[in-house]
C-alpha cells in the first residue's frame, strides 16, 4: 500500500504568488520609468511640439523670402523693392523719411 506523506510547508503556498509580484512589479517599473515608458512619452511629446512650432516658424520665414525671390525674378524687377533691398542693405535714408526696419532679409 502506497502512502503519501508530505509534509506541509508554510512558504510553498507563497512562492506562485511571489513570482506574481515580480513579474508585475518589474514589468510596472518599466511601463512608467522605461525607455519606452510614460515618463519617456511625456518628454518626447513636448519635443515633438516644440519642433513643431519651430518648423512652422521656419516654414513661414522660407514663404517670406520665396515670395521675396518672386518679386525680384520676375523678369520685371520692381523698382520699388530693389530700393528697399538697397536701403536696408546699405542703410541709407533720405532726409525726409521715416525709416521703420523689420528684421526679414
Amino acid at each position: 500500500m502506497w502512502t503519501k506523506h508530505h509534509k506541509k510547508r508554510k512558504f510553498g503556498r507563497f512562492v506562485l504568488p511571489a513570482i506574481t509580484i515580480a513579474f508585475v512589479s518589474y514589468f510596472g517599473y518599466h511601463s512608467v520609468h522605461g525607455e519606452l515608458g510614460l515618463i519617456a512619452t511625456e518628454k518626447f511629446e513636448k519635443r515633438r511640439i516644440e519642433r513643431v512650432a519651430e518648423l512652422t516658424k521656419l516654414t513661414d520665414g522660407r514663404k517670406a523670402l520665396e515670395r521675396q525671390v518672386q518679386l525680384m525674378s520676375d523678369g520685371s524687377l520692381e523698382k520699388d523693392m530693389l530700393d528697399e533691398i538697397a536701403r536696408y542693405q546699405l542703410n541709407v535714408s533720405k532726409r525726409d523719411e521715416i525709416v521703420i526696419f523689420n528684421n526679414y532679409f
